[in-house]
Formats: C-alpha cells, sequence, structure tokens
C-alpha cells in the first residue's frame, strides 16, 4: 500500500485547522519509499481544514504535496524557496498573507544532517559546518522572524519547529547536534517573548523516523540494505519500531490547534522511548 496518500492513524473529519492558514517549511521529500514528515505535516493539516502553502526548494517535490492535497479536495499551493536564503523566506510568508490574508501557522520542518556532511567534530569541514548551520539554525530563525511580525500584528499564531531528539540524546556527529540544540533554546526564547502576542512557539524532537531522507541517506553512507537498516534502528527503540510521519504530523496538529492553547515552550520528544534507552 502506498503510506503516502492513505488517511494515516489518527485521521478525523473534525477540521480542526478549518479556515487557518499554514505556510509548511520542508513541505516536499527525499526519493524513496515512506513518508517525509513535511509532507505528511502539510496533508495532515489540509485533511483539517487548513489552507496550506507547500514550501520547499525543490519545486517538483513541494508540488507532488500540494496535488495529494488538492486530489482529496484540500487547498494547497507550492512555493520554491531556499531556507538559506532570507529573500526566500520573505517572498513564501509574504505569498501566504497575500492570498489567504492572514498567517495561522508556522511548520518549520527543515534539517540537514549526514546528507550535508555532518561527521565528528575532528572530521568536518568549516564549509559543511556552516551549511549544517545555515540550514537548521539559521534558517529556522529567519522564517520564525517574518512569520512573527505578521503574527505580532494580528496577535495570534502558533509556530512549531522540528528539531530533533539526537539535541538531548547520543548522537555521533557534531553540526546536527549543535544546531538542533539550538533551536530547542530559541523556541523557549520566541515563545517567552512572544506570549503577550498570544503567539505560542513549540518544538517537536523526532527520533528515529523511517523517512526517505532518513533511511535512504544512511543507507547509502552505511552501504546497508533498507531492510537491514530499518531493521537496526527499529531495534534500539523500546516501542520495537521506527515511528513514521504520521507520528510527527499528528502532534504538529495537535500543536497548531486550539487544543495546545495553553502549551508554550515546550519541546517534545516523538522517538518511541529511545531517549530513554541510551544503551
Amino acid at each position: 500500500m502506498d503510506n503516502s496518500t492513505d488517511r494515516g492513524p489518527g485521521w478525523t473529519a473534525s477540521k480542526r485547522l478549518d479556515g487557518k492558514v499554514a505556510v509548511v517549511i520542508g513541505a516536499g521529500q527525499s526519493p524513496g519509499e515512506g513518508l517525509g514528515n513535511g509532507r505528511a505535516a502539510a496533508i495532515r493539516f489540509a485533511r483539517e481544514g487548513a489552507r496550506v502553502l507547500a514550501v520547499n526548494r525543490s519545486i517538483d517535490s513541494a508540488e507532488e504535496t500540494a496535488e495529494m492535497i488538492r486530489k482529496e479536495g484540500g487547498e494547497a499551493i507550492a512555493f520554491k524557496a531556499d531556507i538559506q536564503r532570507e529573500a526566500d523566506i520573505i517572498a513564501a510568508i509574504t505569498e501566504a498573507k497575500r492570498r489567504w490574508g492572514s498567517l495561522d501557522v508556522l511548520h518549520n520542518n527543515v534539517g540537514v544532517s549526514l546528507g550535508g556532511g555532518d561527521a565528528d567534530l575532528m572530521e568536518i569541514t568549516e564549509e559543511r559546518f556552516d551549511n549544517i548551520y545555515r540550514t537548521n539554525l539559521r534558517g529556522t530563525a529567519f522564517t520564525c522572524k517574518h512569520a512573527l511580525a505578521i503574527m505580532r500584528e494580528q496577535r495570534s499564531g502558533s509556530i512549531i519547529n522540528v528539531g530533533s531528539a539526537a539535541a538531548v540524546g547520543l548522537y555521533p556527529y557534531v553540526a546536527y547536534k549543535a544546531t538542533k540544540a539550538g533551536v530547542n533554546a530559541m523556541t523557549e526564547q520566541l515563545a517567552l517573548q512572544n506570549a503577550k502576542f498570544n503567539i505560542r512557539v513549540n518544538c517537536i524532537m523526532p527520533g528515529l523516523i523511517g523517512t526517505p531522507m532518513a533511511v535512504e541517506t544512511r543507507s547509502r553512507q552505511f552501504n546497508k540494505s533498507r531492510e537491514d537498516l530499518n531493521a537496526e534502528r527499529s531495534a534500539k527503540v523500546p516501542l520495537g519500531r521506527q515511528g513514521t510521519g504520521w507520528d510527527v504530523a499528528n502532534l504538529a496538529l495537535f500543536l497548531a490547534s486550539e487544543e495546545s492553547s495553553f502549551i508554550t515552550g515546550e519541546c517534545i520528544l516523538v522517538d518511541g522511548g529511545r531517549v530513554l534507552n541510551r544503551i
């Protein structure tokens, strides 16, 4: 079964985001089997009534996500942007406001590690460290900056940053861990500074999720079959399996909706208990 278009666990028809405008950064995904976190969130938001601007560096991948949403009767537009370019960020945020009149949800699903050249500190190059920083931390910061300008004016909004369990658990490479820890700290700071504007800022920390980016990249890097790699990753999780994009998207939906109206400044693990098992 193609799990990129199924309803996914926890699907309802309650329209918890009815009429809301959501910008999903990283709404496309890498080639490979399975469903990426950003694509899953975009689909989940649209199913609950949100109008979605699906932003991605690859416009073709963003358009695939938008088309999936439209086929289900939802409203979505694909938008090309490179998170490392502030001008692109401004253009994406501005387009959502221009098209739909508001910005209610920003979902920052950006992150690169091995694919960006991450390594042990004694081996990583300056260029690769800077590349990862510009995507993971600086890109997230400037997307928040320009979304907050709109949300402060309308005095409402929810920002959901996607960090990583690597920020608080064992991780062998330096740049990804450091930048995702920075996302946690920034999330807390922005939540405190923007509470008076009725804006909530939270962070999701996924653990071992079976996304194309995570699995395909490591399969190539370590010269292992997808089957062997998936089995190894699942064995590390107390619940006995990797997570899926839906697991991350379901929490994103909760944080985007009014059901979480008294939650801000939280960095929440979605890892099946993996961080508890540090062996």
